[in-house]
């Protein structure tokens, strides 16, 4: 049993076009009136690049930060660059379950700890520091998919979770004579959990897939499996023996709706609103926002 009590109200979680209340996968453009968002590099609100905080972790890595592509525009590198930011994160921002997925990420940073949402947007913004456009999918997640978080607790759980799905355009803005170069769209788990550097590896989860149970998080979980909501057979590869990998990183089950891509998530958020609404979310988040995730 879940709630929709915490839900925001006058909300209308709906991609545009579709029947009221109906469940919709598969939709892109929810941010741009049917336009499939390009994506920016520009600093939001949320993604405060430009802060001294942020600026500081672009400019001046420490042992364990990122370093930034030296080559701008080469996949490869930019490729590189986010897989060490990644790792960079998970060691340096403790997971907790916070409930301001507003919150921006120098807070996130001065903190020292964040939610899975809260610290994809400091990839987020890293990405763009770097030069590296991003934009964002929009997905209703059945709250049940939390359940192994709070096994106790489950009357409160929500009945649904807006979560914001990072997307990042490789390669160069512009070719020769000012011509589009090719760059691609690559989800964050087609970046970091299929697109290892110096592996070989393309697109296969290596080992078992994320059960949301235990330590490890979402954003963890990200660098060494895939995570697929969409029941892309290529994205969750059989292994053969009818209950491998494949099965158990495709999440398609959980999504409720799919609401479209946004330049931002901060476009995402003032559209739908966050997963709690703003009563539920300054109770929840002196206690949640401490919890670490076990």
């Amino acid at each position: 049993m879940t709630s929709s009590l915490l839900r925001p109200r006058g909300r209308t979680r709906a991609v545009p076009g579709a029947e009221s209340g109906a469940t919709v996968v598969g939709m892109s453009g929810g941010g741009s009136g049917g336009a499939v968002p390009e994506g920016s590099t520009a600093p939001t609100r949320i993604l405060d690049w430009h802060d001294p905080r942020v600026a500081a972790l672009v400019r001046e890595p420490g042992p364990l930060a990122p370093s930034p592509p030296s080559t701008p525009g080469d996949p490869a590198r930019q490729i590189e660059a986010l897989h060490r930011a990644h790792a960079w994160i998970a060691a340096a921002v403790r997971p907790v379950y916070s409930v301001q997925d507003e919150r921006p990420v120098s807070e996130v940073l001065r903190r020292g700890r964040g939610s899975c949402s809260q610290r994809l947007a400091v990839l987020e913004a890293v990405a763009r520091a770097y030069g590296v456009p991003t934009r964002v999918r929009g997905l209703l997640v059945d709250g049940t998919f939390w359940y192994p978080r709070f096994p106790r607790l489950r009357r409160i759980v929500p009945d649904q979770v807006l979560l914001a799905w990072p997307e990042f355009r490789l390669g160069s803005p512009a070719g020769a004579g000012g011509a589009p170069a090719p760059a691609s769209w690559l989800t964050v788990s087609q970046l970091l959990g299929g697109m290892r550097p110096g592996d070989g590896s393309q697109g296969v989860a290596q080992v078992a897939g994320f059960t949301n149970a235990g330590p490890e998080t979402l954003f963890e979980a990200l660098s060494r499996t895939a995570i697929d909501w969409d029941a892309a057979p290529a994205a969750c590869p059989s292994s053969g023996t009818g209950a491998g990998t494949g099965a158990a990183c495709d999440l398609s089950a959980y999504v409720l709706a799919d609401l479209g891509h946004y330049d931002s998530r901060d476009e995402l958020f003032a559209r739908h609103g966050q997963t709690l609404c703003g009563l539920a979310r300054l109770v929840a988040e002196p206690v949640l926002g401490r919890r670490g995730a076990a």
